[in-house]
């Protein structure tokens, strides 16, 4: 399926905009203070959140969003105003309402898991005067784009005056418009192109449990009886989604298999891919898979992750390649690997470097390609080809072939390239790639580091990773060298 550009086209976003923080560390303890866990704060990072990340996944498959939602006047309605100028082709309105706090999200994670979630918000819907605010920054810039988003997080921002307001807005200027609901009552949405509720909201909204395809169809066209909806896309996560458009057609979407490692954002992914394909003028079926396919890739991500146009132009032609070949497609040359890192670049995401031999591998190797993963939204891994090996290891080593072991590294979804050296250091090869983050193990000191000094100049980060103790490749040959025990 080929991917439209998306170039030209202007998504208006309204909703409620707040920041994602992040807190990432190590867990090696219990506080003797309660039973919590104590976490060793590694590195913290914040990115626009709610209806700011549709605007995010807009701008990384390449479309202008205008981004119109509502802060507090307050130094993280400062920040998110900052963040998002610096996103490029994001275009932000934000309404300062004196009565409220700018929305910040902060998790603690440890190991790629989320321990904890803290919220710092002001309950509660906008005022009237913010409100007004809001409904005229749609009005006004309504005529210039292609679609209109309302991404409801139900933090007060969509009230039934500015819904109603921006959908009429739209509506008058002749522009589809996409939303992603909270409420369970989708009525509040009537005249909208296309909602985007899941399971549990229309199974809600409906009265019906929905576990089959059958169920998702009924439903779906339930809601469209009742709530004045043009289409209806029900997303129901490991069961992909239910599509029942106007004219009653039914078409079930299965999801991609894949490994899930986080589902915050997905919703965001889906609305921005699906008003940016409306917007260039697909129809609501294809707009629907190429969304879907969208959404696939940014759960095998942590974080408040986008997609980027790159991963998804690839991804939408994967069913047409040898099915075989992913592992190998990704590992690559030193001017591939620098071209790619050039093209993510652009596209704004960080990308990450972390490098080893990689001789049989092991969980050890597993959990330090994880935490890299972490560390970045793209991760490029470097290998010491043979020679090199066997100068650092000995003559017995490397007991896997240099493209035995590229491959393998390529098999792992949370690898995204794979780059062999024939050098003893991969100093050259960070020089080439200039990483904005560097992983490397925990047994070097962090100044230690083969090119820490590179990506520290550039402004980047060096981090280290806990090895997995009693886990190495030196400690599997040993074993494997061992006589049987008697009697084992």
């Amino acid at each position: 399926m080929d991917l439209p550009d998306f170039a030209a086209i202007r998504v208006l976003c309204i909703g409620d905009v707040m920041i994602d923080r992040f807190v990432n560390g190590r867990v090696e303890r219990i506080s003797p203070e309660g039973p919590v866990p104590i976490i060793r704060i590694d590195d913290t990072h914040s990115v626009p959140g709610g209806a700011a990340n549709v605007g995010r996944n807009v701008s990384a498959l390449g479309g202008r969003c205008t981004l119109v939602g509502a802060v507090g006047r307050d130094a993280a309605g400062a920040e998110l105003g900052s963040m998002l100028s610096a996103c490029g082709r994001i275009d932000p309105v934000l309404v300062t309402d004196d009565g409220r706090l700018t929305i910040e999200k902060i998790r603690f994670v440890a190991s790629g898991q989320t321990l904890l979630r803290a919220d710092r918000e002001e309950p509660g819907e906008v005022c009237g005067e913010t409100a007004r605010a809001l409904v005229a920054a749609v009005r006004d810039r309504i005529a210039d784009h292609h679609v209109l988003v309302l991404s409801d997080y139900a933090k007060g921002v969509l009230t039934d005056t500015v819904i109603r307001g921006a959908i009429d807005a739209a509506t008058d200027a002749g522009v589809p418009v996409v939303v992603d609901p909270k409420s369970a009552q989708l009525s509040r949405y009537a005249g909208a192109t296309v909602v985007t509720p899941n399971a549990r909201e229309a199974g809600i909204a409906t009265d019906i449990d929905i576990d089959t395809d059958e169920d998702a169809a009924r439903a779906a066209t339930r809601v469209l009886a009742i709530a004045g909806i043009h289409s209806i896309l029900l997303t129901r996560s490991e069961r992909g989604m239910t599509l029942v458009t106007a004219d009653g057609a039914v078409v079930h979407v299965p999801t991609t298999a894949r490994e899930v490692f986080d589902v915050v954002g997905a919703g965001d992914t889906v609305v921005a891919t699906l008003a940016l394909c409306l917007g260039a003028g697909l129809a609501l079926e294809p707009a629907a898979r190429i969304a879907n396919t969208a959404a696939g890739i940014v759960v095998g991500k942590h974080g408040t992750a986008t997609a980027s146009r790159s991963e998804l132009a690839d991804e939408l032609v994967r069913p047409d390649r040898d099915p075989g070949s992913p592992s190998e497609r990704k590992v690559m040359s030193v001017a591939g690997a620098a071209a790619l890192r050039r093209q993510w670049e652009r596209e704004g995401l960080t990308v990450g470097f972390t490098n080893g031999c990689f001789d049989i591998l092991h969980v050890g190797h597993v959990g330090l390609l994880e935490f890299a993963r972490a560390q970045c939204d793209r991760l490029i891994v470097g290998v010491n080809a043979d020679a090199s090996v066997t100068r650092l290891k000995g003559p017995s080593r490397p007991v896997s072939p240099e493209g035995d072991r590229a491959r393998l590294l390529g098999a792992f979804g949370f690898v995204d390239a794979v780059v062999l050296f024939a050098q003893d250091t991969p100093r050259a090869l960070i020089e080439e790639l200039q990483p904005d983050v560097l992983v490397k193990g925990a047994d070097y000191a962090v100044e230690d580091i083969v090119g820490y000094d590179i990506v520290r100049k550039r402004g980047g980060r060096v981090v280290t990773f806990d090895l997995v103790p009693g886990r190495s490749t030196t400690g599997l040959i040993a074993r494997a060298a061992r006589p049987a025990e008697v009697g084992a």
